[in-house]
């Protein structure tokens, strides 16, 4: 624990280590770049399950109902998935808040405006960026969880299979079009992120740069590439 002192130069009660660690904007890094990894798993096996889609329409639907029924009956029917589902939202809670907090942090430390243009393209610009799709994907995930999840927006009838839910909601243009804007976002978070995560951990170097620029690049290229496929499929009747 670290131990502080007032106004008067009194010692008072030490501090948990963990809150000065919190407090620190190296702790803020710490809890984005986990809970970024935590989001890094869930949206690779969200994209490897909804392969499933060019498969049939019988094993996109048994997919659905195997994630409904994970660890039943030691746990409810959708326990576990709604499980997962807290813990995906306590992580995106905490990278937004750590995010928010890291930014006002920076702003602080420096008040100033970086002046040369190489500063700008290579900090400044970046993190817009990275803010900018964050609210994107943010937005995006609200509307895909309405959609697909709850299924409040989607034109299926009611009784639908997830199958169903899926071609119907990709067969209109305006909706596939918003699921590309909105990936193509999410790809530019993506590997900024995953870039920054191994400095965040301080896992990187110089001579390693290529790597975590291919990792970057890899990871994105698949995801997105996967993700992307599904509306276009949909259009082009590949998917029906």
């Amino acid at each position: 624990m670290a131990t502080t002192t007032d106004a008067a130069g009194a010692t008072t009660r030490p501090t948990p280590f963990l809150l000065v660690l919190y407090r620190s904007a190296l702790g803020k890094k710490y809890l984005m770049a986990v809970s970024g990894i935590v989001g890094l798993g869930y949206i690779l096996a969200h994209m490897l399950g909804n392969l499933k889609l060019y498969q049939s329409p019988e094993a996109f639907n048994a997919y659905a109902e195997f994630l409904r029924r994970l660890l039943y009956p030691i746990l409810p029917e959708s326990g576990a998935l709604n499980l997962l589902r807290a813990v995906l939202v306590l992580a995106l809670v905490v990278h937004v808040v750590a995010a928010a907090q890291l930014t006002a942090l920076n702003r602080r430390a420096r008040p100033e405006r970086y002046r040369s243009r190489r500063d700008y393209v290579v900090a400044d610009f970046a993190a817009r960026t990275m803010r900018w799709t964050g609210v994107i994907v943010l937005l995006f995930l609200a509307y895909h969880l309405a959609d697909l999840t709850w299924g409040w927006v989607n034109p299926a009838p009611e009784g639908a299979t997830v199958y169903d839910k899926v071609v119907a909601s990709f067969s209109r243009t305006p909706i596939a079009a918003l699921y590309l804007v909105a990936n193509a976002a999410l790809g530019a978070h993506l590997f900024h992120g995953v870039w920054s995560l191994f400095q965040s951990m301080g896992w990187s170097s110089p001579r390693f740069d290529p790597v975590r620029r291919t990792l970057a690049t890899a990871f994105t290229a698949v995801v997105i590439g996967g993700n992307l496929s599904f509306p276009i499929a949909v259009q082009l009747g590949i998917v029906a």
